[in-house]
C-alpha cells in the first residue's frame, strides 16, 4: 500500500504542482535502495536522481486514466533498482574483505549501555551487516533490502523484482538464513 493512497489522483491532475510530494514521500526508499544496491552515497544520490528524473518523464507520457491507477512506490522502486543495477554493470563494486587487517574476521560489538559508545558500536554493527549483506548473491541482497531494510509487502517485493512471490519468501528466507549463520560464525571464538 502507498503511503499517500491520493496521490496517483493528483499527479494525473497535476504532474507539476504534485511532483515534489512524490519526492518527499519516496526519497528515502529509493535513495535508501539505491545506497545498498551501489554500495557508494555519490552513486546512489545520481540513481536516486535519474529514477525521480524517469519517473517525472515516463508519468508525463502516461495517460491520466493510467497515472491514477498506479502503484507508485513499487513502480519507482523497480526504476531505483534497475537504474542501480545499470550502474553496477559498468562500475563493478570493489571488492571487500570480510577479514580486518590481522587476517580475522571482525568481532560482531557487544552491547554497551554508555551513550557516545553505544551510538559508535550501533555504527560498527550497521557497517558490519552492511558487508555481509553486499556479500549475499544480488538475488537474496535485493529480497532482503526490500522486504527487511525498506519494509515492503512480500507482494510488492514480488513487484518490484517481477518473481513470484514464493520465490520472493524463498529468497528472503534464504539470505537472511546466510546473514545469521555469518553473524554466528563470526561470534564464535577464534582458536588461537
Amino acid at each position: 500500500m502507498d503511503i499517500q493512497p491520493e496521490l496517483p489522483d493528483r499527479l494525473a491532475r497535476d504532474l507539476d504542482g504534485s511532483f515534489e510530494d512524490l519526492v518527499l514521500v519516496h526519497q528515502r526508499l529509493v535513495f535508501g535502495l539505491a545506497l545498498r544496491v551501489v554500495g557508494d552515497r555519490a552513486d546512489a544520490e545520481e540513481v536516486a536522481q535519474d529514477t525521480f528524473e524517469r519517473a517525472y518523464h515516463a508519468l508525463a507520457g502516461y495517460p491520466a486514466e493510467r497515472v491514477a491507477a498506479m502503484r507508485l512506490r513499487p513502480w519507482l522502486a523497480r526504476i531505483a533498482l534497475n537504474l542501480a543495477r545499470n550502474r553496477l554493470r559498468r562500475r563493478p563494486p570493489p571488492a571487500r574483505s570480510l577479514e580486518d587487517g590481522d587476517g580475522q574476521p571482525p568481532a560482531v560489538p557487544a552491547p554497551a549501555a554508555a551513550e557516545p559508545a553505544a551510538v559508535a558500536e550501533r555504527g560498527q554493527e550497521r557497517e558490519l551487516l552492511a558487508g555481509l549483506l553486499a556479500g549475499l548473491p544480488r538475488a537474496y541482497r535485493e529480497a532482503v533490502v526490500l522486504r527487511h531494510v525498506e519494509g515492503l509487502p512480500y507482494a510488492e517485493v514480488a513487484e518490484v523484482l517481477g518473481r513470484p512471490v514464493g520465490t520472493v519468501k524463498t529468497h528472503v528466507h534464504r539470505g537472511v538464513r546466510q546473514l545469521r549463520v555469518e553473524l554466528e560464525r563470526r561470534e564464535e571464538p577464534v582458536p588461537r
